[in-house]
């Protein structure tokens, strides 16, 4: 059984017990999370909904907030002397899947 979720304009295919990095939610450690279902997979029976499947939820567990690798960003302007370097690291939040309620 496995369900496809939305969560941050991005879409992630779940299982229960998996663990997933969403972009950050502003939740604390430990508190539930619900997620709307776009498709669910049950035994070989689909349901798409349009744009949600009506009763269908996915829940989750926050773990931790965590922060993604650092990626580097540089710029520069040739014969011009100009060089900028930053460093960037996204935060995320991490998601185990407790249950798929179809």
């Amino acid at each position: 059984m496995y369900a496809i979720i939305s969560a941050g304009n991005k879409q992630y295919r779940v299982s229960q017990g998996e663990t997933i990095y969403i972009d950050k939610v502003n939740q604390e450690d430990g508190s539930a999370i619900s997620f709307d279902v776009l498709m669910v997979e049950n035994n070989g029976e689909i349901k798409v909904g349009n744009p949600t499947v009506a009763g269908a939820t996915v829940e989750g567990k926050v773990v931790a907030q965590v922060k993604g690798e650092k990626i580097m960003i540089y710029k520069y302007k040739s014969k011009k002397n100009y060089h900028r370097r930053q460093g960037h690291r996204q935060p995320y939040t991490k998601v185990e899947i407790t249950a798929i309620n179809a």
